[in-house]
């Protein structure tokens, strides 16, 4: 299905509403006192971000329809979770929600497998070349790669063919220090420099200011989409511990943001 095309999952796409900001207050205020209907509108209201979001996978094999059907799930899961009393705009919120949710649909459908020591190889190799490029300013040699990851030069030749086509781009691949990297966050994406990717940007940048905990928590909550229990479990504190900590980390973001 073209991105373009004006019904998708049986949704005709040029009549979807555009919600107001006052209006947006006033259907979450109804939402938190049990309002199904506000909760509704609130969802249709903002489907418009869903459809902006995937037009970031379009490169994807997946069918389209499937994936907004998929954002959709995440963009429910963040208006469920959304503190309106954080400041932080709701699509900040919601758009790594959504993308949490369609990366994790991409990395447990993908068909095809590449063993797990090459696709390390090839990460690494792929982290490698960025970090050189943004110090340097110029592409690095397979060489200047295989001396700074101590890899021979075949092996990650090898192991960058092997990813061309069969490994997921939204695949989270690599991980240091609590941060993810995903092959995607490695990748030029030239068609949407001009759309609403610079606020992402901005939001890495916040992410960074935070210490090696709090970024983990927030990798978890708002890239993963995992719940605060869930999160508790998996680094072995208590679901009030992460409340706290992500209150604080949100605290932070949202002041470098205002600067």
């Amino acid at each position: 299905m073209a991105l373009n095309k004006v019904e998708i999952c049986g949704v005709n796409t040029s009549k979807l509403p555009v919600l107001k900001a006052e209006e947006k207050e006033e259907l979450f205020r109804r939402i938190k006192e049990g309002d199904e209907e506000a909760r509704e509108l609130y969802i249709k209201g903002n489907l418009r971000l869903v459809l902006s979001v995937i037009k970031r996978f379009s490169n994807s094999s997946e069918n389209m329809d499937d994936l907004f059907q998929i954002g959709c799930i995440g963009l429910i899961k963040a208006i469920d979770n959304f503190d309106t009393t954080l400041n932080v705009k709701f699509s900040t919120y919601a758009v790594p929600m959504i993308i949490g949710e369609i990366r994790r649909y991409l990395r447990d459908n993908n068909s095809i497998r590449v063993s797990r020591s090459l696709r390390d190889i090839a990460y690494r190799a792929i982290y490698a070349k960025e970090t050189y490029m943004k110090t340097n300013l110029r592409e690095p040699t397979i060489a200047e790669i295989a001396s700074e990851i101590g890899i021979n030069k075949e092996m990650i030749v090898y192991a960058m063919d092997a990813i061309q086509n069969p490994v997921s781009l939204f695949e989270p691949v690599y991980t240091e220090g609590g941060d993810t990297l995903y092959v995607m966050d490695q990748i030029s994406d030239k068609k949407n420099k001009e759309e609403t990717w610079v606020e992402n940007l901005s939001l890495r940048e916040a992410i960074n200011r935070l210490n090696k905990r709090e970024r983990h928590i927030i990798d978890l909550r708002f890239y993963e989409g995992k719940t605060q229990m869930e999160v508790a479990q998996e680094i072995g504190i208590s679901q009030a511990q992460v409340s706290r900590l992500e209150k604080n980390a949100l605290k932070t973001m949202r002041n470098y943001l205002r600067a």
